[in-house]
């Protein structure tokens, strides 16, 4: 295993036993290896291209909301089963996947929308990103700085260091990329519990505690601005991680917090050091018409930041999907604070009292 620079755990008196015990996963990878492997590509072929160009001309026919699209009405008995399977590889294997080949140069906005939607509808059920019922995204930047507590980090050009997103499974797909920048970065939070219980069990216990994470101002009725659901999460027999660092700094500017100790910021502070450390993560290009498929619960993901075209044409443009499978794991009862409810199928995303699904074709 890397060693990286982290101290010797304690004191050598203290008891750790009670510590949920390191996994020996799939999940558990380290970056190095898995970019070498290049298990996790796919490459779409002419007979699955086709079926699912059929399939979002049959609906794009009907000029209808996107949000309205069914997974009967988007059949693909060709890809279908790889999709199946790679779903499988997702919650129970490496945690991601990458899909290449949508031909989305020769596709309207509309038509490519539908399509990744389309595909979306066979590994799990849309869930709104935002307050405004979002239930297909867009990664754009729009000249926002994320100093503004309003803002989320996709909506600028900023880095967004190692995070989950608030869903079972995040989607992406490439529309546009920038004039330089913008690297897909992935990292096995497995492999993060890992490598803290055997550095630092102490620190790795803090993180196992609720701590507060800012909700941007997109507050559910009845809830605080932030939710407090620990970093690592041991659940029937899983790990399962929420994380992100900036929104955790961020939600200190609500005075009924709970504070960041000294101690709980050593404790992030080596979580973000393994997550940066090049022999745990790896970097990925994503092309026009690539998919990325990431399993929140085992992976965290990354965007370094980009500079991008002066030409709104060509700016970097990615949709996102946020899905719920219905045969997805069990999480524990502290979810149902950033996911709504932890049911299989209908948890995730962002609902607030007058949330109404709907897919835009912009970003905004």
């Amino acid at each position: 295993m890397p060693d990286i620079n982290a101290k010797a755990a304690g004191t050598g008196a203290e008891d750790f036993s009670d510590l949920p015990p390191a996994i020996e996963e799939p999940s558990a990878w380290y970056g190095p290896d898995m970019a070498a492997s290049g298990d996790w590509l796919t490459v779409l072929s002419e007979a699955e291209i086709a079926e699912v160009e059929a399939a979002t001309a049959r609906f794009t026919a009907t000029r209808g909301d996107i949000a309205t699209l069914r997974r009967e009405d988007f059949p693909l008995p060709l890809l279908g089963p790889r999709l199946a399977e790679m779903l499988a590889e997702l919650m129970d294997g490496r945690g991601f996947a990458l899909l290449r080949g949508l031909p989305v140069e020769r596709w309207s906005a509309y038509e490519a929308a539908a399509a990744f939607y389309g595909i979306g509808l066979h590994l799990g059920r849309p869930r709104p990103q935002n307050a405004q019922g979002h239930v297909l995204g867009h990664v754009r930047d729009l000249g926002l700085s994320s100093d503004d507590p309003s803002v989320r980090i996709y909506q600028t050009r900023e880095r967004q260091t190692f995070h989950t997103d608030s869903a079972d499974i995040v989607g992406l797909l490439c529309l546009k990329t920038a004039k330089s920048g913008g690297l897909s970065a992935l990292v096995s939070s497995v492999t993060l519990f890992n490598e803290m219980r055997r550095r630092r069990p102490d620190l790795l216990r803090l993180l196992l505690q609720p701590i507060a994470t800012d909700r941007r101002g997109e507050v559910p009725e009845g809830q605080k601005p932030y939710f407090e659901i620990p970093v690592f999460n041991w659940h029937a027999g899983l790990l399962s991680a929420i994380y992100q660092r900036q929104y955790i700094d961020s939600a200190q500017r609500f005075p009924d917090a709970p504070r960041i100790t000294p101690e709980l910021k050593e404790a992030l502070d080596l979580l973000d050091g393994l997550t940066n450390d090049p022999d745990l993560h790896f970097t990925m290009v994503l092309e026009p018409g690539d998919m990325q498929f990431v399993f929140n619960h085992t992976l965290l993901h990354d965007r370094t930041g980009f500079e991008d075209w002066p030409e709104p044409e060509r700016k970097r443009h990615l949709l996102r999907l946020w899905l719920a499978p219905e045969e997805a794991r069990p999480l524990p009862p502290v979810f149902a604070q950033r996911f709504g409810t932890v049911a299989p199928g209908e948890r995730g995303g962002i609902i607030l009292p007058a949330t109404r699904f709907n897919a835009p074709l912009t970003a905004s």
